[in-house]
């Protein structure tokens, strides 16, 4: 039995000098905020510690995306599904709770791939669209309800997200637009009383 116990610790010490060395900290990638979707990986068998959080697919890493939205702007961040219909995730910024995607049936759908406009337009695919003030960020996320095949979790999935931005109208313009809605009523007004005579 001793002799057993000897062998399977030299096993795993063998394994384990032929598994690579990673480091625990997220890898992260820059988010560009020109609308463009930028795909996220979700695999229990090649994450690091088998978890259920974004990860690198070439070192198993967790991913975290990093932008900014500049002064003057807000930030719209789309998260949506892809590969199967049926995952939903939760996010978060610089480690904070930012809210989930929206609740899908988990029964696997249809396989819409990396076709993030198209996953985007079915009800199927889970999505979630959050409105983000000027500052710098940190996004991170992770499967919160996973597709399922005959009732077995996948556990496995591709995501896409994207960032736009859009300048915050100016004060005295938004002053200036609620100033002329009302003549612009009494225009119309004016314009419907003439046609009625």
């Amino acid at each position: 039995m001793n002799i057993q116990r000897r062998l399977a610790a030299a096993c795993a010490l063998s394994l384990a000098a032929c598994l690579p060395l990673a480091s625990p900290q997220a890898h992260a990638v820059e988010l560009q905020a020109d609308g463009q979707w930028a795909e996220f990986y979700i695999d229990e068998m090649t994450a690091q510690g088998g978890g259920l959080g974004w990860i690198d697919t070439d070192t198993g890493l967790a991913q975290t995306f990093e932008f900014s939205v500049p002064t003057g702007f807000t930030g719209t961040l789309t998260v949506v599904d892809g590969g199967f219909a049926g995952d939903v995730f939760s996010l978060t910024l610089g480690g904070l709770p930012l809210g989930s995607t929206s609740a899908v049936a988990s029964a696997a759908g249809t396989a819409i791939g990396v076709d993030f406009d198209a996953a985007l337009a079915d009800g199927g695919y889970s999505r979630g669209v959050f409105t983000l003030q000027a500052g710098s960020y940190t996004l991170g996320g992770q499967l919160l309800q996973s597709a399922t095949f005959e009732g077995v979790p996948l556990n496995a999935t591709v995501g896409g997200l994207r960032l736009q931005v859009s300048p915050v109208p100016e004060p005295g313009s938004l002053l200036m637009l609620l100033a002329g809605l009302p003549l612009v009523g009494f225009g119309l007004r004016r314009r419907l009383q003439g046609g009625a005579q």
